[in-house]
C-alpha cells in the first residue's frame, strides 16, 4: 500500500471514530432536550409547542459537544457536562428565534422549516425565546455539581448572553446595517455574538469536569478562535451556499446591507482567515488537556463545513 493510501486509510478511520463519539453527545442531549418542557396539557400549552418546536428541530448541537468534550478533556465524565450542554443548546435556540423576528434578521426559514414567528406568530416566538433563555438558567443551576462550581458556571453563562455578550453583538449588527464597519468592529461584533457563547459552552464543560483555571483559559481562547472561524464561514456560505443547503435564506445579509467578512475581505482572503484561526484554536489546547484528538478534528471539521 503507498504512503498516500495507507495516510487516507488513518484519516478515515480516525473520523469514523470521532464522528461517533460526536453522535455520542448528540443523542445524550437530544435525550434529555426531549425531557423537558413537557407540560401539553397546560393553558399554555402552545407556549411550550413552540419552545420545543425550535429546540428540537435537529441542529448540530456543535455548542453542547464542545461543552461535554471539555469537560471530558479536562478529566470528567460527559455526563457531568449534561446539564450545561443542554442549557447552552436552550439559550442558542433562543438566540435563533430572536434573531428571525421581522424587527431583527427578518428570516423566515430557519433549520429548514419555517421560523418560529411564522409557525407561531410574534408574539408566541418572542415569549418562545424569552421562556427558553430563563429555562436554560433553571437547567444550568440543577446541574449535580458543587455549589461553587455552580455559581461560578452561572455567572460566566449570564455574561455570555447579556449586555458584554450576544445582546450586545446583536445590538451592533443589527445597528451596524447600511453601515461599512471595520475590521475591528466586526470583530467586536462577532466576539460577542457568536464566540461569547462558544467560549462559555466550553469554559462550563471545563468546570463540570473540575478542570485548572489554565485549562478554562485554554478552553476560552480555543472558542474565540473556532467562533470567528465559525463566523466567517458562515459568510461565505452566505455568499456561496444555496438555501437547501442551508436550510436558512441565502444572500440576506447582503439583502439587509450588512457588512461581513466576506463583503469586507472577499472569499479567499477569508478561506485564508479560516485557516489561520483553526490553526490558533488547535494550538491553544496543546499539551493543555488529557486528550485533544477530538477537539483538534472537530476545529478542523468545523473549518469545512458545508452548512
Amino acid at each position: 500500500m503507498s504512503n498516500t493510501s495507507e495516510s487516507n486509510k488513518i484519516i478515515n478511520e480516525q473520523s469514523v471514530v470521532m464522528l461517533n463519539e460526536m453522535n455520542v453527545c448528540r443523542q445524550m442531549v437530544e435525550q434529555r432536550l426531549h425531557e423537558l418542557l413537557t407540560e401539553a396539557g397546560s393553558n399554555y400549552a402552545t407556549l411550550v409547542e413552540a419552545m420545543r418546536y425550535s429546540l428540537l428541530s435537529g441542529g448540530k448541537r456543535i455548542r453542547a459537544i464542545i461543552c461535554m468534550k471539555f469537560c471530558e478533556a479536562a478529566g470528567g465524565r460527559l455526563e457531568d457536562a449534561l446539564e450545561a450542554a443542554c442549557a447552552v443548546e436552550m439559550l442558542h435556540t433562543y438566540t435563533l428565534i430572536h434573531d428571525d423576528l421581522p424587527g431583527m434578521d427578518g428570516d423566515e426559514l430557519r433549520r429548514g422549516q419555517p421560523s418560529n414567528h411564522v409557525e407561531f406568530g410574534e408574539f408566541t416566538a418572542i415569549l418562545a425565546g424569552d421562556a427558553l433563555q430563563a429555562s436554560a438558567f433553571e437547567e444550568l443551576a440543577g446541574s449535580n455539581l458543587p455549589a461553587e462550581s455552580v455559581v461560578e458556571m452561572v455567572k460566566i453563562f449570564a455574561k455570555a448572553v447579556g449586555p458584554h455578550g450576544i445582546c450586545a453583538g446583536q445590538y451592533l449588527d443589527l445597528s451596524g446595517e447600511g453601515w461599512l464597519l471595520t475590521m475591528d468592529e466586526l470583530l467586536e461584533l462577532y466576539s460577542m455574538k457568536t464566540a461569547a457563547l462558544i467560549s462559555a459552552a466550553a469554559r462550563l464543560g471545563v468546570i463540570a469536569g473540575y478542570g485548572t483555571v489554565e485549562q478554562i483559559n485554554a478552553a476560552h481562547a480555543y472558542a474565540q478562535s473556532i467562533g470567528l472561524a465559525f463566523q466567517v464561514r458562515d459568510d461565505v456560505l452566505d455568499c456561496i451556499s444555496t438555501e437547501e443547503e442551508l436550510g436558512k435564506p441565502i444572500g440576506s445579509d447582503e439583502e439587509n446591507e450588512k457588512s461581513t467578512f466576506a463583503s469586507l475581505l472577499g472569499v479567499e482572503a477569508c478561506e485564508k482567515m479560516i485557516s489561520k484561526e483553526t490553526e490558533k484554536a488547535i494550538t491553544a489546547i496543546e499539551g493543555k488537556f488529557h486528550n485533544t484528538e477530538f477537539l483538534t478534528w472537530l476545529a478542523k471539521i468545523l473549518a469545512n463545513r458545508k452548512n
